[in-house]
């Protein structure tokens, strides 16, 4: 349920740009963002850390976007939100506390190995993503980035999710196979 919510201020982004183009869209997508953090604030009474971040770069970027007329800053902002999100993952990686087994290790239990594996994993793709998102927006037109930003990531997303699947299923009790 939470990644439909966090695809909200995305979506809006890409209609209101269709319709009324890449400023009203920064703008909307802003306000989205903002929106999204007071209702979590209001629903859980804490400030979630991902849309926290989301926001305060979209704010950042996108109100620079704004102010300078200058569309290269809001086609930064997913690197920039990646790349922090991967640092966050390979950072907790190394200080022996892997982000992923601490909010995932109630629902599911992996060997060591494997949320290892998770996590580095899960950071190298947002580092990759995070290139892949700047190659689009400097060899592509602002139309194609936009397009790109929400069916490309989600696509690849979709696809790396479904390989995390296929690569934890290996430890799922039915499973014959237990290695990592």
């Amino acid at each position: 349920m939470q990644w439909i919510l966090d695809y909200i201020p995305i979506v809006l982004f890409f209609l209101t740009f269709k319709l009324y183009g890449l400023y009203w869209a920064t703008g909307v997508a802003i306000l989205a963002s903002f929106i999204q953090v007071t209702w979590l604030w209001i629903a859980t009474r804490e400030l979630k850390k991902g849309p926290l971040i989301t926001f305060v770069v979209i704010l950042l970027l996108g109100g620079a976007t704004l102010i300078f007329h200058n569309p290269l800053f809001i086609k930064w902002k997913p690197s920039v939100v990646y790349w922090i999100f991967a640092g966050i993952l390979l950072i907790s990686q190394y200080l022996e506390k892997p982000l992923l087994k601490r909010f995932l290790a109630e629902k599911i239990t992996l060997p060591e190995t494997a949320w290892n594996r998770l996590t580095i994993s899960w950071g190298i793709y947002f580092l990759v993503l995070g290139l892949i998102n700047v190659w689009v927006a400097y060899q592509y037109s602002t139309e194609t980035w936009v397009n790109f930003k929400l069916f490309g990531t989600l696509g690849m997303t979709l696809c790396f999710v479904f390989a995390q699947i296929t690569y934890l299923s290996r430890f799922h009790p039915l499973s014959e196979s237990t290695d990592a």
